[in-house]
């Protein structure tokens, strides 16, 4: 293992990711069990989150703060007929707990009746997930250091600023209601973002990623990355906004692809309120929507991007193709609305991994006349949900693409663009790899995407900012 890597600090004789951090299968269970007890209700769900977030940030080299907080909660909902309401502590003994199950009765007997509420789930069978690791389990604040280190050290001895975050999260999850159902997943993530600066602060550049293992995490690599990007980002020049060819790296790519995913709501398409809805009437599961060199998929199980198998209220989560070879094959299906349409539910997991191939980026610039190569959006908002039309802007390194190389960096550019029109005018794609898409800099959602090149990408104006 390279000591580069953040697993390669991890091996500490006492770890602050101990099993006493979080609630084991068999303490997890105990606890349902006593809140149910306490339980008058028609039916009664019990959700418990437990365990510890450690994170360090740096600013100018150095790192500005550090902390690690520890905590378990309990939410409980109570429903009578389709009155339900919820109410939550993180105080555990009995006095506390009973009054929470008593908030969460009374307030359901004040509250509306839903009618579209669901009756809790009988027991379900589940796999068991695979997104926990020892070696992100046993990061310790020492080991957070050395690995910011080995991006504020380079940094200092080039004359730049790097500031950024590194996160990791360890602990449990489960579901328990009072038909007998349990689930239970323990899991941990970690993300290291950085964005490096010039002095004179027209050179930014950034580099981040998420995963579940840090040993998959390389810090010295990362920082490389965002020194030589702010290096390159120098005095950067303005061009005319207009369709371009860009070249996205996948964190430009996982920015913009994630968003067909949180857009395909079933629901939506059949009222006709969405791009997903088919013109007549109906939704488009069954139609071309986009590049047939595209599929898109969720797989807790994936490899790359694991994540838990089961929602919040207890429905499995398997692998689930949305998009194949471009055509649309399922929508996110509430239990609600699948029980109303005769459908089967199918939830939005953690996870989200677009297919590729083997183009690299260098090879995508080198067949590039002209136009951009983008690190990274970010402020990306909503324009148009019936086109899945979003603004945003570039940012932390863009630069000129002519006669096949990078010629200099270029003011950053704001896009108005839908990722549905964009993986219809795909030219080439690369290796998908895991990438950190949320804007934050946490772990967040799992994403697995290439680097792609897109012909007659809408920018529409000029930004000064850096």
């Amino acid at each position: 293992m390279s000591h580069s890597r953040l697993a390669g600090h991890a091996g500490r004789p006492k770890s602050l990711f101990q099993a006493a951090n979080y609630l084991s299968r068999s303490d997890a269970e105990a606890l349902a069990k006593r809140v149910l007890s306490f339980s008058k209700a028609e039916e009664a769900r019990v959700t418990i989150s437990s365990g510890v977030r450690g994170n360090t940030r740096f600013a100018v080299n150095q790192i500005s703060t550090s902390g690690d907080n520890f905590d378990t909660s309990v939410s409980i909902r109570s429903a009578f007929g389709k009155r339900s309401a919820s109410s939550a502590t993180n105080d555990l003994d009995d006095g506390a707990l009973k009054a929470a199950v008593d908030m969460s009765e009374r307030l359901a007997r004040l509250s509306p009746e839903n009618p579209e509420a669901m009756l809790e789930l009988e027991p379900q069978q589940y796999v068991e997930a695979r997104n926990w690791t020892d070696a992100t389990a046993s990061l310790q604040p020492a080991g957070r250091a050395a690995a910011v280190q080995l991006i504020t050290e380079p940094s200092k001895r080039a004359g730049l600023s790097a500031t950024g975050y590194l996160e990791a999260n360890a602990g449990s999850f489960a579901v328990s209601n009072s038909k007998g159902l349990f689930a239970y997943n323990r899991q941990t993530s970690a993300g290291l973002t950085t964005t490096v600066r010039t002095p004179d602060g027209s050179g930014s550049g950034w580099a981040g990623v998420a995963d579940n293992d840090v040993g998959r995490i390389d810090a010295a690599a990362l920082g490389a990355r965002a020194i030589e990007k702010a290096r390159l980002s120098m005095n950067p020049v303005a061009i005319e906004p207009g369709r371009y060819t860009v070249v996205l790296e996948p964190t430009a790519v996982g920015n913009l692809v994630q968003l067909i995913a949180f857009a395909a709501n079933a629901r939506q398409a059949d009222e006709g309120r969405s791009f997903f809805t088919k013109a007549g009437g109906g939704n488009k599961i069954g139609l071309k929507v986009i590049d047939e060199r595209v599929t898109i998929t969720s797989d807790p199980l994936d490899a790359e991007a694991f994540a838990n198998t089961f929602t919040g209220e207890g429905l499995p989560a398997n692998r689930t193709v949305w998009i194949e070879n471009g055509v649309v094959k399922n929508l996110v299906y509430d239990r609600f609305w699948a029980q109303k349409q005769g459908k089967t539910p199918t939830p939005l997991s953690g996870t989200l991994k677009m297919s590729g191939a083997t183009a690299t980026t260098e090879e995508m610039i080198a067949s590039t006349q002209r136009g951009i190569l983008v690190t990274r959006f970010w402020y990306i908002r909503s324009v148009d949900p019936r086109t899945i039309l979003y603004t945003g802007l570039t940012r932390d390194g863009t630069f000129l693409i002519e006669n096949g190389k990078i010629t200099r960096a270029v003011k950053n550019l704001r896009f108005n663009e839908s990722p549905i029109f964009m993986l219809n005018n795909v030219e080439s794609l690369g290796r998908p790899v895991r990438v950190s898409a949320s804007e934050d800099g946490s772990p967040g959602f799992a994403i697995v995407v290439p680097p792609i090149k897109v012909r007659d990408f809408n920018f529409t104006s000029l930004s000064d900012a850096i």
